[in-house]
């Protein structure tokens, strides 16, 4: 461990006068703060969080010797620059994975769902960063078939602080690939960086216009039009402070080409390159009082197991990045992506893979720096034409299944009339038991296609109950099969 004390108390305070012009109240600002062991830290790894979203160079071809040396602060830890030897976990294959989480943080509702969540990777050998965007609403076997935002949720229920590590696991496994390292930041803090550095200029691409955007504290107003505000942002380069430069990222409901989530993506993009051309101005690097109120906020909305010599290596690995070795990919249920909507079992929107497995995803993400990421020809699914119904029903513990289930069958054209638990919940094989006997054989076909369904030929005790129940409903509403989901039907590929 280094000692970072004595390194400090090393340092001539007449040299850093003379270098830099700081009064003595400046240079004892430095020596004596608290938290000075992690200036850099924070300061480089909030230069490289703003790399990574922003898609942007984050310094000229200096290499970080020659940058340390101009700050003369800098220059005395520049012994913290790792050796030509000393290697990223993941550099011996060529890839380095990074998870991006962003969550509201303390005084939001659901504070440590993560809204954001990027897989940043990048190839050493050729200098390419890929950056792939996954859907807070995308539902996974790795987290119970629940939305893939929840994960961090839960860890941080049962052990706090634990969140960043158990998302980029779960992750690692539902890619297959390793990921080593996260960086999760707290937008809680969001608009009081940016104030700090005393604000941020953003070129808005359109103007904004949000009729719906919720005002803080008036979520419960009697007063159902009270909960709201008329936000608007001109088009052209504005100035915003922290409060506002929140709204522009979060804002959900803009009017025209701003209401939807793409958009919403590009103004994050947007606000993270002007935080970090901010922090890059010398007015910054060279401002002690503003770094010292910078690594206070630092603190508490930026978690990360990146050490410090792994974000000087990072740094140095993706300084000289150019703009067009940059790919931006976001999974999505756009007519050429790989997802679907569909509803889950207590009505809420979610999204699966459209193919059903998570195959397609996995591939292109492992291969994400192959021409095209050597995607698969998006899979053909059969269509019915007989317009059958089902009800589907979950007969295991395992929640989602029924959701999952429902969206493919839905592709494929069936009716879904109803999605619930069923009375038994110990099936280890999904079965379907057809209710028109025989009369909608094609139908019948492609379902088990779909679904990996085995047809079961008795009539347990409750299917006798259940028919006798539906049977003096409509012909028209009634269903010609009955799909229960089994713990097979529990799988990733």
């Amino acid at each position: 461990m280094i000692d970072f004390k004595q390194k400090m108390e090393e340092m001539e305070k007449q040299e850093r006068r003379q270098r830099t012009g700081w009064s003595e109240e400046d240079q004892e600002l430095i020596v004596n703060n608290k938290k000075r062991k992690r200036i850099v830290t924070y300061t480089i790894a909030v230069i490289v969080i703003a790399l990574i979203f922003s898609g942007r160079v984050i310094m000229s071809s200096q290499n970080a010797t020659n940058w340390f040396s101009e700050n003369i602060f800098l220059n005395k830890l520049r012994h913290l620059i790792p050796s030509a030897d000393k290697q990223l976990k993941g550099e011996e294959n060529d890839r380095i994975n990074i998870l991006l989480l962003g969550m509201g943080g303390e005084g939001h509702d659901g504070a440590y769902l993560t809204d954001t969540m990027m897989l940043a990777s990048i190839k050493p050998s050729t200098k390419q960063v890929s950056l792939i965007s996954f859907p807070r609403d995308l539902v996974t076997p790795v987290s119970s078939w629940q939305k893939l935002n929840s994960v961090n949720a839960y860890a941080e229920q049962k052990n706090s602080g634990s969140g960043g590590e158990v998302t980029s696991q779960a992750f690692s496994e539902l890619l297959q690939i390793p990921i080593d390292y996260y960086i999760r930041v707290d937008f809680n803090g969001f608009s009081n960086i940016i104030d700090e550095l005393g604000g941020i200029e953003v070129n808005v691409e359109n103007t904004l216009d949000d009729y719906s955007y919720p005002i803080y504290g008036q979520e419960d107003n009697p007063d159902y039009y009270a909960r709201f505000e008329h936000l608007h942002i001109d088009k052209g380069l504005q100035v915003m402070n922290g409060s506002l430069a929140l709204k522009y990222t979060r804002s959900r409901h803009g009017y025209g080409i701003e209401g939807s989530d793409f958009a919403r993506a590009k103004r994050q993009q947007l606000v993270l390159e002007a935080i970090k051309n901010k922090i890059l101005s010398r007015q910054t690097l060279l401002n002690p009082v503003t770094i010292g109120k910078l690594i206070n906020e630092f603190g508490q909305d930026i978690s990360t197991n990146l050490s410090v010599w792994e974000t000087v290596r990072l740094w140095d690995l993706t300084k000289d990045v150019d703009r067009a070795q940059i790919s931006n990919k976001v999974l999505s249920d756009a007519p050429d992506g790989l997802l679907a909507a569909g509803k889950g079992e207590d009505g809420a929107y979610i999204l699966m893979p459209r193919s059903g497995n998570f195959a397609e995803i996995k591939n292109l993400v492992q291969n994400i720096f192959t021409v095209g990421g050597n995607q698969e020809t998006p899979k053909k699914i059969e269509m019915i034409t007989d317009n059958a119904k089902i009800i589907i029903l979950n007969g295991t513990w395992i929640t989602g299944l029924a959701g999952k289930n429902a969206v493919l069958l839905e592709q494929a054209k069936f009716e879904v009339l109803k999605t619930g638990n069923a009375s038994t919940r110990d099936y280890t094989r999904t079965t379907v038991y057809d209710l028109s006997f025989g009369k909608k054989n094609s139908s019948l076909n492609v379902l088990k296609k779909i679904a990996g369904a085995t047809q079961a030929f008795d009539s347990p005790e409750w299917l006798k109950d259940y028919q006798t129940a539906t049977s003096t409903v409509a012909t028209s509403s009634l269903p010609d099969f009955l799909l229960v989901i089994g713990t097979d039907a529990n799988r990733a590929e």
